[in-house]
């Protein structure tokens, strides 16, 4: 209290109020007008004078200064005071209503169900309204509890059991779904390409397509252990090691891995001749190619056993891709050559074959062709081509009866040019 109106203040004098109907001052006597009347006088009064009792109370703070901080000081107490008597009278309450439901368990869950029977507009009210507000969080909640516990069989159960109660519902999400003809559109094309492929394999004796279908638990497993992973500190150094690794596993055995493999086998020779059990000869190469490689590099220490089976894996795939095509290459370009070399000589065996074709009555073969197939047959005889089958042979020949069929038209431009250039005369 800041006023002269506060409890516990001196001996007041007259009260001075001022008469809505008479300008003139009711002293005391007045009091013996009727409470209720009085009362209202008066508050009819204050409410004209506001701006005047807001003076006044000015000026008497201003005239009796430590009073006024003196009542102010006694008024927080008792307010003190009493919110410490109301909190202790609130917590002895909980503690008394915490007592009695740990004693009678059975009591409070009857009168939970009771109530919750007997109102459940305002329970699904709130219900709804608590959902609005933390969907995000209520989401999660749930989301965890399903994944603490996975079970495929009754999460189909559940979402069978609310289509079966939430038909209409159902029914109305689809339509408004369909709605959107773009959505309509790819869900026609989507089926009609599922129903093409289904006949398809059928006609060509096939088994249908094999899938396996993610459940939402593995799918936010997934995204947990990405996350996990990319957002790994260590993550970029562990893959430029990796990448580093791999790569320079490769290109090692591609230029060592005939030497390599020589040693292996006579590594494993001995070990058969010594009585040991006998060891794989790609297990002994790609062991001693790894050991090189770590040997090479500046780190290692991020690398697992997983990485150097994934590099492992990944050189035994590509390395003899790369020999293939290598081989393949030299192949064609070995044929080339020769056939440019050799053509008189080709051309003579290829006549007299095509002679001893006739006799036994069988058709003629093209020059062209018998050359280029007497050229792959001496160079096979002369390079490695271990990786190569009968296929890459023959494409091989084909390859390379293009590419000189290329290079005569170009030679017969030239020279064709060069005649016409020629000055006559």
């Amino acid at each position: 209290m800041n006023g002269p109106s506060g409890e516990n203040t001196a001996p007041r004098k007259a009260l001075v109020t001022q008469s809505p109907d008479h300008d003139h001052v009711i002293d005391e006597a007045s009091r013996n007008i009727q409470p209720d009347r009085h009362a209202e006088t008066r508050r009819r009064w204050v409410a004209e004078n506001r701006d005047r009792i807001r003076e006044m109370n000015r000026r008497w703070r201003a005239e009796h200064l430590e009073r006024a901080r003196q009542l102010n000081r006694d008024s927080m107490r008792r307010a003190t005071a009493r919110q410490r008597r109301q909190t202790e009278l609130r917590d002895s309450g909980r503690e008394r209503a915490k007592r009695w439901r740990e004693a009678h368990p059975d009591r409070v869950r009857e009168y939970q169900q009771r109530w919750v029977e007997e109102n459940r507009e305002k329970v699904r009210e709130y219900y709804n309204r608590y959902y609005a507000n933390h969907r995000d969080e209520v989401n999660a909640r749930a989301a965890a509890r399903r994944d603490a516990d996975p079970d495929p069989d009754r999460t189909k159960q559940a979402h069978k059991q609310w289509a079966e109660r939430n038909k209409e519902r159902r029914a109305e999400v689809q339509r408004i779904r369909r709605a959107d003809p773009e959505i309509y559109q790819a869900e026609l094309e989507a089926n009609a390409a599922a129903k093409r492929l289904k006949r398809t394999l059928i006609r060509a004796g096939l088994p249908p397509k094999q899938l396996h279908p993610a459940t939402a638990a593995e799918r936010r497993a997934n995204e947990r252990d990405a996350d996990a992973y990319f957002n790994n500190p260590v993550l970029p150094e562990h893959l430029r090691q990796f990448t580093v690794f791999a790569e320079s596993l490769t290109e090692h055995m591609r230029k060592n891995g005939a030497r390599m493999r020589e040693f292996a086998e006579a590594y494993a020779a001995t070990r058969v001749r010594m009585g040991l059990p006998p060891v794989p000869v790609e297990n002994i190469v790609y062991a001693r190619a790894v050991e090189v490689v770590t040997e090479r590099m500046r780190r290692v220490d991020l690398l697992t056993s997983r990485d150097v089976a994934a590099a492992v894996r990944a050189a035994k795939a590509v390395v003899p891709r790369e020999e293939r095509q290598d081989q393949f290459d030299r192949l064609v370009k070995t044929v080339v050559t020769h056939v440019h070399r050799n053509r008189a000589r080709y051309a003579v065996d290829a006549e007299m074959e095509n002679r001893a074709r006739a006799h036994r009555g069988k058709p003629r073969l093209p020059v062209e062709s018998m050359v280029v197939q007497l050229a792959v047959q001496e160079v096979i005889e002369r390079m490695p081509t271990n990786r190569l089958a009968v296929e890459d042979a023959q494409n091989a020949a084909r390859v390379a009866k293009l590419r000189l069929a290329m290079s005569s038209e170009l030679g017969l431009r030239a020279v064709n040019d060069r005649i016409q250039r020629r000055p006559l005369g």
